[in-house]
């Protein structure tokens, strides 16, 4: 009896093991590229197109400017697009804790990113958040957002140059940021979610579209 209860618990931990293993890459139908880990989700899962992130206990993506403390910790799902692009989605955030938040992404490394954010502020408020991270990382608050998703979009231009948009519709586009990062680095793009004062954050990331045209124009809607 006991060798089959020894045997029994090495079947599961080693179910349990595989079901924290990552696959090296992943793909969603909707975007022509292979997908990769960067840092390990609480949880994650790809279904009919849609991506769903847990982010775990203390996930933050944050250098304050002051230089009193640094995180790089949030799981982020990465591919490198085209020069130009639009990647656009719909995010729905199960929000627990402050901070919580469900992320498009620009990412080169610890020192260089940019992050679009659905985000639960301090003031217990849905909001959009933009960070540009160049060593040292801003913070801007912009809308408020009723409820626990919008559409959001990140455009790209060619030689470092990148636009945020949201749409409450998915069909007329607010410019937010417009930005230049460092286009010698190895710039990828995709997908985040963090709980910097929680347990954990589940993001789902539905209606993806990806596509490798050039937005014409940043303040027209479209």
């Amino acid at each position: 009896m006991k060798k089959i209860s020894v045997w029994m618990f090495s079947l599961a931990f080693c179910g349990i093991c595989s079901a924290q293993q990552l696959p090296e890459s992943f793909t969603i139908s909707s975007i022509p590229y292979e997908l990769s880990w960067y840092n390990r989700p609480l949880d994650w899962n790809v279904t009919n197109g849609t991506l769903s992130i847990t982010g775990g206990k203390g996930s933050r993506l944050f250098v304050d400017p002051t230089r009193s403390s640094r995180a790089d910790s949030a799981p982020i799902a990465l591919f490198t697009p085209d020069e130009n692009f639009q990647l656009s989605c719909k995010i729905t955030v199960d929000f627990n804790s402050i901070f919580d938040a469900g992320v498009l992404m620009v990412y080169a490394d610890s020192t260089q990113w940019a992050k679009l954010c659905l985000e639960y502020t301090p003031q217990l408020q849905p909001m959009l958040v933009s960070v540009v991270n160049d060593e040292l990382s801003d913070d801007c608050n912009h809308e408020p957002i009723s409820g626990h998703e919008v559409y959001m979009r990140i455009s790209g231009f060619g030689n470092g140059v990148y636009a945020f948009h949201y749409s409450l519709d998915g069909n007329y586009w607010n410019m937010l940021r417009y930005f230049h990062l460092n286009p010698e680095n190895a710039l990828r793009i995709g997908f985040l979610s963090q709980s910097p004062r929680g347990e954990l954050c589940k993001s789902i990331f539905s209606e993806i579209n990806y596509s490798a045209k050039k937005l014409e124009d940043l303040r027209n809607g479209k």
